[in-house]
């Protein structure tokens, strides 16, 4: 795992980073072009659009933010990659009011579908603006996470109304609009015209595990992240993961 996603933040990050970075060079040795382009659709101050543009990628960050993308210039230009990253505002269901389809090697969408009106049609775009054989990698909101976390604290109302409610919402308090399941997710993927090459759950335990375990006990954060990746791609621990992570790839 690369240093820029050490040491806390990784427990959120470890999972996905190593299946995009995985993906990206994948992507490299088929393309034969190291320098790929990369879109991060709401991909704010870059928690992953400059990691990415570390490894020799060009990377377009389209946020709705001009906080975040402003955030995203000065983290870039600290790193080093200014010449690699840029920022456009905007938002993934106005997306090719800023980008052009088919013009991407992999499109990021992480923490996105939560917050749109039409999850489908914000797949659909992030599709479109891939070119042949590109990946999609797809992060949000796992529903069974949200069940387990509120029965914990001793909601359980709550935790009952979020296992029942369309939306996956505990109450009017949510600040989450929205929540999926794994087969949610890939259903979304698949009915975009992408082939599933991974379904990750991420954050199954690290949101659970009391924060000062993590930062007091020896070894316990190295060892927290050895057992997230280890059940990651386990479809058990799918169903009460806080985020959910599916990896697409379009069709030839």
């Amino acid at each position: 795992m690369s240093d820029q996603l050490r040491p806390r933040a990784s427990l959120r990050t470890a999972v996905v980073w190593e299946v995009l970075k995985d993906a990206l060079d994948r992507q490299v040795k088929a393309t034969g072009r190291d320098a790929l382009d990369v879109l991060d659709t709401g991909g704010g101050t870059g928690n992953f659009a400059v990691p990415a543009a570390r490894l020799g990628h060009r990377v377009t960050v389209v946020d709705p933010s001009p906080n975040a993308l402003f955030a995203l210039e000065r983290r870039a230009a600290e790193a080093g990659v200014a010449d690699r990253v840029s920022g456009v505002q905007g938002d993934i269901l106005g997306l090719f009011d800023v980008v052009e389809r088919d013009g991407f090697d992999a499109v990021l969408c992480h923490g996105v579908l939560e917050y749109v009106d039409e999850p489908a049609e914000g797949v659909s775009n992030a599709v479109e603006a891939l070119r042949p054989s590109g990946a999609l990698s797809l992060l949000a909101a796992g529903l069974g996470g949200a069940v387990l976390s509120r029965a914990l604290a001793g909601h359980f109302s709550e935790a009952r109304q979020a296992l029942t409610d369309p939306a996956g919402r505990w109450g009017e308090g949510d600040p989450v609009p929205r929540r999926f399941t794994a087969e949610q997710l890939s259903d979304l993927v698949s009915s975009a015209g992408l082939e599933i090459a991974a379904v990750h759950g991420v954050r199954v335990f690290a949101d659970l595990v009391p924060g000062v375990l993590v930062d007091t006990e020896p070894g316990a954060l190295e060892a927290l992240l050895k057992l997230e990746a280890a059940v990651a791609e386990q479809p058990a621990f799918h169903s009460v993961a806080t985020q959910l992570h599916v990896l697409g790839e379009k069709r030839r």
